[in-house]
């Protein structure tokens, strides 16, 4: 059984690989904040009486706007953050295992 290569760290392929991972990332989550943000003017236009009902004696929208547009953007900021540190977390995981492999096999 041949071990497999170890992987460096350090190495280009090594550091887009991530990046490439977090930059997919980063745009899912720009896409949800771009869907909220653009959401909102387009259901005020295009529901108008859904967005005038009264709650709390504030409109839906001034209601979405002010008190539920700033728990979105900080659960996509969660989101954003666990999914990042699991990426990492991930690619950390991979070299150790590879690091591993060539010892177990030496001492066999």
């Amino acid at each position: 059984m041949q071990a497999p290569d170890p992987v460096d760290i350090h190495s280009e392929s090594f550091l887009h690989s991530l990046m490439r991972k977090q930059l997919r990332l980063s745009i899912l989550c720009a896409c949800a904040f771009l869907l909220g943000l653009v959401g909102l003017p387009l259901a005020n236009y295009f529901l108008p009486d859904l967005m005038s009902i009264r709650i709390f004696g504030f409109t839906l929208s001034w209601l979405i706007l002010g008190v539920g547009f700033f728990p979105v953007v900080w659960l996509i900021a969660w989101v954003f953050i666990r999914q990042s540190m699991a990426l990492e977390d991930e690619e950390v995981r991979k070299v150790e295992e590879t690091r591993a492999v060539p010892e177990m096999v030496s001492k066999s």
